[in-house]
């Protein structure tokens, strides 16, 4: 059986959880408590010595610490349907707009976050080694999030998903991204009105809920 660490609150984790949900692989779950610093604790460290979510334990055994090593362990292993796209051609346009997604906004987001809330202070970056706040990466993230959420409107006014005209992990990174910025205070409104239709279809789906 496939065993998820998981934080029910974490963006990160939420990735792997739709990604299983859209497949629809049976699973069990290990909740981790993020804000408690249990992942920093030695029983979790066995775990992953990174100190981080999401992990995937495969049947073999095997710890996959990170969202890009479980997405390829999943598609490989159960390939349908094809969340990494099906033809080369569709393969290197998600990877390419997935990478985009996450360092434009997942990572801008977490960028404003982590070196602004004072429960984030001396950790600025996840993982083992504390890092002080820089203010002012915060406010480069801050403003790095609106123009993502300018670029993804643009994106998505000739467009139906993300990326490849199909449905892909593109668009699972996109809704985590756009939703988790809440926490850095944008929203979606008006003046995407793109973002917010491709978003409502987002929601139909029922493995956005998770």
């Amino acid at each position: 059986m496939i065993t998820l660490y998981d934080c029910s609150t974490a963006p990160s984790p939420r990735r792997a959880r739709i990604l299983l949900a859209e497949k629809g692989i049976a699973h069990e779950t290990v909740q981790v408590d993020l804000r408690s610093g249990e992942q920093l604790g030695e029983a979790f460290r066995q775990v992953n010595p990174q100190c981080t979510v999401p992990v995937l334990q495969t049947p073999e055994g095997l710890r996959l610490t990170d969202n890009a090593a479980i997405a390829a362990y999943l598609e490989a292993r159960y390939p349908e349907p094809p969340l990494l796209g099906a033809t080369p051609e569709e393969k290197a346009e998600i990877a390419s707009w997935n990478w985009r997604v996450e360092f434009e906004g997942l990572v801008a987001i977490a960028e404003a976050m982590r070196n602004s809330a004072p429960a984030m202070a001396n950790r600025a970056l996840p993982g083992p080694v504390n890092y002080a706040q820089i203010p002012e990466l915060a406010q480069r993230g801050q403003a790095r999030v609106q123009n993502f959420f300018d670029m993804l409107d643009a994106r998505l006014a000739q467009h139906q998903f993300i990326a490849a005209n199909r449905f892909s992990i593109a668009d699972i990174t996109a809704v985590v991204a756009v939703d988790f910025a809440r926490v850095v205070k944008v929203r979606l409104g008006d003046a995407h009105p793109n973002l917010q239709r491709w978003r409502l279809a987002m929601g139909e789906r029922a493995s956005m809920s998770l």
